[in-house]
């Protein structure tokens, strides 16, 4: 048997130009994979960097939202997380402010909120002190709580060096008016108002300027374009409804209050808001109606039961009134309320209603518990009766 070995050389060389070309393609493939690797690296290490800020500009925008159609705690709840992923976050404070704020005036038990508005933009402002926006937002939260001085300070500080800052335009303007400065609370208002961004609270800070200076047609103005602008923001109706009482508007008042109701159906203050007027307006039994669906639904609220013992009161039912009454003064005394912000009515009234009535021990009992408030603090309000007591419960003295 012949071996045709040219035939076998031929075919030992093919083979082997086989296997080097498979060996190329192998080491090729193998770059293309590693430069894919390295591209794909690449591009997830920039999505990764890119993902946060896309999720907080989500996150802000549906917090905007909420807060557009008026659903505060929304807006409240997506603000607060993104301050806990980022402290120094200007847009998510102002917002979460200013949704404070304005729930805090949307009812009976919200007041707590201004306070709160207070300490988060103070933690914000100590995370990183240097940014004058968190030091804006600061300025509004202390303006609306009571804090007028240090809020103008810092404004005035913001202005410096931002002078087109519109939230601490607002809050130098805001905290003017609550000082009286009035002139200066306009002309503070209307400079942030060049500021479309802030058109809503500016609005909102002209109409209580022109309220401050009597100028109630232009406050009625100023707030129903603000309504005009976010018609489902709760405190624009109860200014409204205030604004249209200056006027001697009964019917807007009203129809302004309903709005409340008809956006949140459980308003409580809105519904003591109607008790106070019906009983204005003498219209009795739906005075009664309004204040009696006010103490079932907030038993805890001592106003709701002042409202209702006064409306008893002029009603001639002193039993009753004396009883609504006591409830408002023994919640003030249980929860603690400092002596100079009790409504001291809530004494008077059923001191009087009690003395009517002849019942000398509530009488005496009542008038003793204001004479020891009014020792341990300044009391505005004097109740007096002669040194042997109360006419018809005087107490005999020897001779």
């Amino acid at each position: 048997m012949r071996v045709e070995r040219n035939r076998s050389r031929l075919t030992f060389r093919k083979q082997r130009r086989r296997r080097g070309g498979c060996l190329s393609l192998t080491v090729l493939l193998g770059v293309l994979a590693s430069i894919a690797a390295f591209s794909w690296s690449i591009f997830g290490s920039a999505l990764r960097t890119a993902a946060p800020g896309a999720a907080r500009s989500g996150q802000i925008a549906g917090a905007q939202q909420a807060f557009d159609r008026g659903d505060l705690d929304t807006a409240i709840r997506l603000a607060r997380q993104l301050l806990i992923e980022t402290p120094n976050h200007a847009d998510a404070l102002a917002l979460l402010t200013r949704a404070l704020i304005y729930r805090s005036y949307s009812d009976y038990n919200h007041a707590a909120d201004r306070q709160s508005a207070v300490q988060i933009t103070a933690e914000a402002v100590a995370f990183d002190p240097s940014d004058p926006r968190l030091q804006a937002a600061q300025a509004y939260a202390l303006q609306a709580a009571g804090q007028p001085v240090t809020a103008a300070e810092i404004a005035r500080r913001v202005l410096q060096s931002q002078p087109d800052n519109g939230m601490a335009r607002l809050a130098l303007a805001l905290a003017y008016g609550s000082v009286g400065s009035f002139e200066s609370a306009l002309r503070e208002t209307q400079r942030a108002l060049e500021q479309p961004e802030w058109a809503l609270d500016g609005l909102r800070a002209l109409a209580i300027s022109y309220s401050d200076l009597g100028d109630y047609r232009s406050a009625v103005q100023a707030v129903e374009r603000a309504l005009a602008l976010h018609n489902r923001l709760l405190p624009l109706y109860f200014e409204r409804a205030l604004y249209a009482l200056q006027l001697g508007d009964a019917d807007a008042a009203t129809a302004a209050y309903f709005q409340v109701l008809a956006y949140d159906p459980a308003n409580i203050k809105a519904r003591l808001r109607l008790c106070e007027l019906s009983s204005l307006l003498r219209e009795r039994e739906a005075a009664l109606d309004y204040c009696g669906q006010v103490t079932e639904r907030a038993p805890d609220w001592a106003d709701g039961w002042y409202q209702l013992g006064r409306e008893y009161f002029l009603q001639g039912d002193f039993r009753a009134a004396q009883a609504a009454l006591h409830r408002c003064s023994s919640l003030q005394v249980m929860q603690n309320v400092p002596v100079s912000e009790r409504r001291f009515e809530c004494w008077y009234l059923q001191g009087q209603a009690a003395e009517i009535l002849g019942d000398c021990p509530s009488l005496l009992a009542t008038y003793n518990e204001f004479r020891a408030m009014a020792a341990d603090a300044a009391v505005r309000q004097t109740w007096v009766y002669p040194p042997e007591g109360p006419p018809g419960c005087a107490t005999p003295t020897g001779g």
